[in-house]
C-alpha cells in the first residue's frame, strides 16, 4: 500500500490535535493526555474532537469516535500519541479506530510503552488502514514528555519553577506567609500553570518559610490543584501548616526518612497526609528514590516549587525538564540567563518562550534536545 506523504490539512489538523492534548495536561495520570481528531480530507470538515479523559479513561480515540458515529466511517483520524494495543480497563484504540471504519490514521509519535511500541499502528495497517507517522511528532515529545520518561526512566517530567526580583534575588518569608516579588498577574498566571502537573513539589523551609497552600485558587481551577508533596528528612515541620490543615481537601504526601520520629509521623498522617518513608544518602532524602515513589503512585509530570537547595538537587541529577522563571519588572534576557545559572546551574537550557505579565516577565527554558524533539 503506498502512502501518501503529509499535506498542509493534515498539519493543520494534528495541530488542532495537539491543543487538545494540553488541555488534559495534569488531569489525566497515570495515563498521557492524548488529542485526536477525526476530519473529512475530502471537505476539510472536523467531524469530532476528543481528549483522553480526567483519570485517563476513556481515551481520546474512542471519546472522538463516539462522537462521530457513522461519520467516521471513511474519514481521518488525527492522534498525538500511537492508539493503544493491548487491553487494560478499556479495549485497544487501535481496534476502536478498525471497528469504526477510519481509512487512514495520522499519528505524531509512537508509543514507548513496551505494551504498544509500534504494536498499535501494526494493527491499523494490518487491518489495511493507512497510517501515517511523524507529523508534528517534536511537539508531541514534549507534551507526551512525561509519559515518556515514566516508561524510559522511571521518573516524571520535572519543571523548576523560579520567582525573583528584579536582581534576580528571592525572598523569604517570615512563617505566616510568602513575600511576594512578582505581581498580582504573574501569581495568577503561576496557579494556572499548577493545574498542569499531576504534582507540586516543596522542601520542608518553604513550608516553614511561606506556611503555603499550593493550591489553584483560581475561579473553576481549584479541582485542578494537583497534589502536594513535602520533603524532609527530620520531619521540622509545623504540624499546623496550611498543608496538613487542608490534607483532606487535596491530598498531601510527605516524604520522610525510616528513621524519622514516629510520633511525629502519627501526629501529621492524623490530618489526612500520607507519609511516605524514602531513601537517604549521605543525610538527604535521596531523589531517585523519591522519583521511584512519585512514579509508583502515577506521576507522571512534577512542578517543583521549593527553594535553591531544592532546585540544585534536581539539576545536580539532571531530572530538571524545564525551567519556568518569573522576574518582577522588566530585566533583559541577559539578566534572566544569569539568575538561571546563580541559582540552578548551567543545565545547557535554551530559552523558548518570553512573555510579559502584567508588571513581570516570564521565561521557559528547555533542554535543547527537548525543544528540537530529539
Amino acid at each position: 500500500m503506498t502512502v501518501k506523504r503529509q499535506t498542509t490539512f493534515d498539519a493543520e489538523m494534528m495541530a488542532i490535535a495537539l491543543r487538545m492534548a494540553e488541555r488534559g495536561l495534569g488531569a489525566t495520570a497515570p495515563n498521557p493526555s492524548v488529542g485526536a481528531v477525526i476530519a473529512d480530507e475530502t471537505t476539510g470538515e472536523i467531524i469530532a474532537r476528543g481528549t483522553t479523559a480526567r483519570g485517563g479513561r476513556p481515551h481520546a480515540e474512542t471519546q472522538a469516535i463516539a462522537l462521530a458515529g457513522d461519520r467516521a466511517r471513511g474519514a481521518t483520524i488525527y492522534v498525538t500519541l500511537e492508539p493503544c494495543s493491548h487491553y487494560g480497563r478499556t479495549p485497544p484504540c487501535a481496534d476502536a479506530i478498525v471497528a469504526a471504519g477510519l481509512k487512514r490514521a495520522v499519528v505524531a509519535i509512537e508509543d514507548p510503552d513496551p505494551r504498544v511500541g509500534g504494536r498499535g499502528l501494526d494493527r491499523l495497517r494490518n487491518a489495511g488502514i493507512e497510517v501515517l507517522r511523524g507529523v508534528g511528532a517534536a511537539e508531541a515529545r514534549w507534551i507526551t514528555r512525561g509519559h515518556i520518561v515514566r516508561v524510559t526512566e522511571r521518573r516524571p517530567l520535572v519543571t523548576l519553577k523560579l520567582a525573583l526580583d528584579e536582581k534576580g534575588d528571592i525572598a523569604r518569608g517570615a512563617g505566616s506567609a510568602p513575600v511576594w516579588v512578582t505581581g498580582e498577574r504573574s501569581r495568577a498566571h503561576g496557579m494556572i500553570l499548577r493545574k498542569e502537573f499531576d504534582a507540586i513539589l516543596v522542601g520542608s523551609a518553604t513550608v516553614r518559610d511561606d506556611d503555603p497552600e499550593l493550591t489553584c485558587r483560581l475561579p473553576g481551577i481549584f479541582d485542578r490543584s494537583p497534589v502536594r508533596v513535602v520533603l524532609s528528612r527530620s520531619l521540622d515541620l509545623p504540624v499546623s501548616a496550611k498543608l496538613f490543615k487542608s490534607a483532606r481537601t487535596v491530598p498531601v504526601w510527605l516524604m520522610t526518612s525510616a528513621a524519622s520520629d514516629a510520633d511525629r509521623k502519627r501526629a501529621i498522617a492524623e490530618g489526612g497526609t500520607e507519609v511516605i518513608d524514602v531513601g537517604v544518602v549521605a543525610n538527604t532524602l535521596w531523589l531517585p528514590s523519591i522519583m521511584e515513589a512519585l512514579v509508583a503512585r502515577g506521576i507522571t509530570r512534577l512542578l517543583v516549587e521549593g527553594g535553591p537547595a531544592i532546585w540544585r538537587g534536581f539539576a545536580e541529577q539532571s531530572f530538571a525538564d524545564e525551567i519556568v522563571l518569573y522576574m518582577a519588572g522588566t530585566p533583559s534576557d541577559r539578566d534572566a540567563d544569569n539568575a538561571v545559572r546563580r541559582w540552578v546551574g548551567n543545565l545547557g537550557m535554551t530559552a523558548v518562550e518570553r512573555r510579559t505579565i502584567g508588571t513581570d516577565t516570564m521565561w521557559r527554558y528547555r533542554r535543547v534536545a527537548d525543544r528540537e524533539g530529539r
